[in-house]
């Protein structure tokens, strides 16, 4: 599973307390760990957070309920920050520092990889650590990697991130490919000479053994598929 851009929304919670608590620095720390507690579930691996240190001294006016979310554009990942409103009358904002730690698997390659060079399993070694100290995008499962082609030259022990790797063509350019057409109650199938690269899934043009160019979606067996 690739962990990047699981907290890029701006999730919010209410924690109610009374007047007298809420302003409270311990009342804070409390709606902010509630907070955290349901926006880590369901992550990979084992997750460890914490709550900074709020200043006892902090003055704060007493405030009937605490609003706690993201800022704009963050997410729990490392360290971060949370903001916490008061939405009634008080109208005040905090912003208190937080910690996520993700321990969880990823991959690292086994042995210097080359350029455009295809990933087996003995490539890959797994490790166990904090996955939000690592490089944005790094890999979770083999699944991942394998089958795949590096985009670059990776040296043994490095983490593997999926912009080091590229999905292999399924029909390369110059390529004798199978057209199969189809449509409601009927399947045709024809010769042709694939015109560029495409990985899975990809549109990709076919010149046909008649000289007709036509664009399809590439398929792994060097088959393009057209739909009608």
């Amino acid at each position: 599973m690739r962990i990047h851009q699981i907290f890029l929304l701006p999730f919010l919670v209410l924690a109610s307390f009374s007047p007298m608590a809420a302003s409270d620095p311990a009342a804070i720390r409390l709606a902010v760990d509630q907070f955290l507690r349901v926006q880590t579930q369901g992550l990979p691996g084992t997750v460890r957070y914490s709550v900074g240190t709020i200043a006892a001294n902090t003055q704060l006016a007493d405030c009937p309920a605490l609003d706690v979310s993201l800022p704009p554009g963050s997410r729990l990942w490392g360290q971060s920050f949370v903001m916490v409103k008061c939405q009634a009358e008080a109208n005040w904002s905090l912003y208190v520092p937080v910690q996520v730690r993700i321990i969880a698997d990823y991959y690292v390659a086994a042995r210097n990889l080359g350029l455009g060079q295809s990933i087996t399993e003995a490539d890959l070694q797994r490790r166990n650590g904090d996955i939000t100290g690592l490089p944005t995008g790094v890999l979770t499962s083999p699944g991942e990697a394998i089958g795949r082609t590096t985009s670059q030259a990776i040296v043994a022990g490095r983490p593997l991130r999926s912009d080091m790797l590229k999905q292999p063509f399924v029909v390369q350019q110059g390529q004798n490919v199978r057209v199969s057409s189809k449509g409601p109650g009927f399947q045709v199938t024809n010769d042709g000479r694939a015109l560029g690269n495409a990985v899975d899934g990809q549109v990709v043009q076919v010149r046909l053994n008649n000289g007709q160019i036509l664009s399809g979606v590439a398929r792994p067996g060097a088959i393009v598929e057209i739909g009608f």
